[in-house]
């Protein structure tokens, strides 16, 4: 090529630029390769272009940048790249995908206008505007792509086609996936297991992972409960007040704990033997009866280190319990609607063929938030005698406080002339449909005086924590065909185990964590994939709503988002992943 562009006499910088093989779709980077060992005959057609090329970019927060990305390096090194430009900490989490096929496009003329962005972005993404190489603001379209589709139900999920088929393969380039110049993409948080989201140096990665979030219950991708959806209208409508009046971008009103002071209080504490109370509790909970009128029963729980154990009775707990439960490793679902008094815990816990469903009934709040965090620190291995047991009652007590829509004893009427904003854009259709817009607002207003407190940040975290709360948050839902069945079925897969369910009745029949896993492979001529369990289980299925690639993916890319570590000049093992998410077609 340098001999090439000497006899045409182009002089010009030529160091982007690489060979494209138009037939074999790939890049011929191995420039101390001949061409004949690449297999080049005459009739090859070949492409020297430059290596990087514009992309036009939907952000997370619906706003669109035109960047200079590479279309020869693979989509995980891409979107690295995208991600220290737009400055998104923790680019593993992220990847690009497709634009869903609209169908009414394809009737009328596409009559959106041409979208004006520069050609660089090199300010913060937070911002509304930004100030691009040339000089002149950037201006960042905010489009709708979604239609307004319901996935409150597994199976409407699967058929409406979700995101999950439209991922881009992390282990080969945009090229050799067909995208062009100046193609329309979307960047998108992929694996839901967000890493230390620290408000002191995540800003922009909080805010972009908020918006996803706020889209996700606008759009009806995920499905929560009315008081749940006025919660999140609340919290939208405080941060957009807080955005609209300038607020400074504080990053927290708690004050901030070493962590050098935390582990020597947890280290006291532990030496002493802790507080009698933080270890041992007592208390009458109810879990649910079968084949009986009465849901729920009374018993008698004691709540010790990381087990829990229930009796028939008080007097009875000096004995032998009816059944002892250990929490390491288990999942705490909340089951809570606090305007009808109903204070629930799911607790998912590992067993040798999958997980254990235990549902308690506590009778109070206050009950609630103590036997929540006891759970959530015991499926860590950590006791209540940790530091951050009474820190994590506290956070779930203002939660429910947060999530209550009844007003406050004394309180005033909201005054509905406050609200300068539209109450629809704060809830979905189905919710917008069901209230008038006095109605909407009053709602809203009531429920926004329960967190009127809270600064810019704090509310986007409180968000965050609330969907990553709700039942459905981050399963992906596939059809599959398991071996040796005759019938379809739906895999879920989450950031942390795999979920078969009954296609007919929705119903979870097996839940297999990760960490139970031995290995899995991909056979790639049968389009397989087989994975092997502890105790002998195995399962082996073949994906039918996509390419058996992307289940693939999913699960090496959650394997390997477990090994990172907190260090903040962590170097992310690009190898690994690779060996974990690739594959031999």
């Amino acid at each position: 090529m340098l001999k090439l562009v000497e006899k045409i006499r182009a002089p010009q910088d030529w160091s982007d630029h690489a060979i494209w093989w138009e037939q074999k779709r790939c890049w011929l980077l191995k420039t101390h390769w001949t061409l004949d060992k690449y297999g080049i005959q005459a009739d090859a057609d070949l492409h020297y272009t430059p290596q990087h090329k514009f992309l036009c970019l939907q952000l997370p927060n619906m706003k669109t940048v035109r960047l200079s990305v590479s279309y020869s390096t693979v989509v995980f090194k891409t979107v690295a790249e995208i991600c220290k430009i737009c400055n998104i900490s923790r680019p593993e989490e992220l990847s690009l995908l497709r634009l869903p096929d609209d169908p009414k496009k394809k009737k009328k003329k596409d009559k959106t206008p041409d979208w004006v962005v520069d050609d660089l972005l090199t300010a913060d993404i937070v911002g509304s505007t930004a100030t691009g190489a040339s000089g002149k603001p950037i201006q960042m379209l905010c489009l709708f792509i979604f239609p307004t589709y319901r996935l409150g139900h597994v199976l409407m999920l699967v058929a409406c086609g979700c995101c999950v088929g439209r991922w881009l393969d992390s282990s080969r380039s945009l090229m050799e996936q067909d995208i062009q110049e100046n193609e329309r993409l979307l960047l998108r948080f992929k694996y839901h297991c967000f890493f230390d989201l620290n408000p002191k140096y995540d800003a922009v990665r909080i805010t972009q992972l908020y918006e996803q979030a706020r889209w996700s219950i606008l759009l009806e991708e995920i499905d929560c409960t009315e008081e749940e959806m006025l919660m999140f209208a609340s919290l939208q409508y405080h941060i957009c007040k807080l955005t609209m009046s300038s607020e400074p971008n504080d990053l927290s009103n708690e004050q901030d704990v070493d962590e050098v002071e935390a582990a020597l209080s947890n280290l006291e504490m532990t030496l002493e033997g802790g507080n009698a109370d933080s270890i041992l509790v007592c208390t009458l909970l109810k879990i649910p009866k079968r084949l009986t009128l009465k849901p729920y029963k009374e018993y008698w729980f004691v709540f010790k280190d990381t087990t829990i154990s229930y009796y028939k009775n008080k007097e009875a707990s000096h004995g032998e319990p009816i059944e002892q439960f250990h929490l390491r490793g288990c999942e705490v679902v909340p089951d809570v609607n606090v305007t009808e008094k109903k204070f629930g815990i799911k607790l998912l816990i590992p067993v040798a063929d999958g997980m254990n469903e235990v549902y308690i009934r506590c009778d109070n709040e206050k009950q609630y938030a103590k036997w929540k965090a006891a759970c959530i620190l015991a499926s860590k291995g950590k006791t209540m005698a940790y530091s951050s047991y009474k820190q994590e009652v506290k956070s779930i007590r203002s939660f429910l406080q947060m999530k209550s829509l009844a007003p406050t004893p004394g309180q005033t009427a909201p005054d509905l002339d406050s609200m300068e904003m539209n109450s629809e854009c704060f809830v979905s259709p189905r919710y917008a449909k069901k209230y008038k817009m006095k109605q909407l607002t009053t709602k809203i207003l009531e429920a926004h005086q329960n967190m009127s407190s809270l600064s810019l940040m704090d509310a986007k975290m409180r968000f965050i924590e609330a969907w990553q709360s709700l039942p459905e948050f981050g399963i992906k839902y596939y059809v599959v065909r398991f071996r040796g069945s005759k019938k379809d079925e739906i895999l879920g897969i989450s950031f942390n185990r795999l979920i078969r369910i009954d296609i007919s009745t929705g119903t979870p029949t097996t839940t297999l964590r990760f960490s139970n896993m031995k290995q899995w492979n991909v056979n790639w001529e049968i389009k397989q994939v087989t994975i092997d369990f502890d105790q002998g289980i195995s399962l082996a299925f073949a994906c039918l709503s996509c390419d058996c690639k992307v289940v693939h993916e999913y699960i090496g890319g959650y394997i390997f988002l477990s090994t990172r570590s907190k260090d903040q000049n962590e170097t992310l093992d690009e190898e690994l992943f690779h060996k974990l998410t690739g594959g031999q077609e």
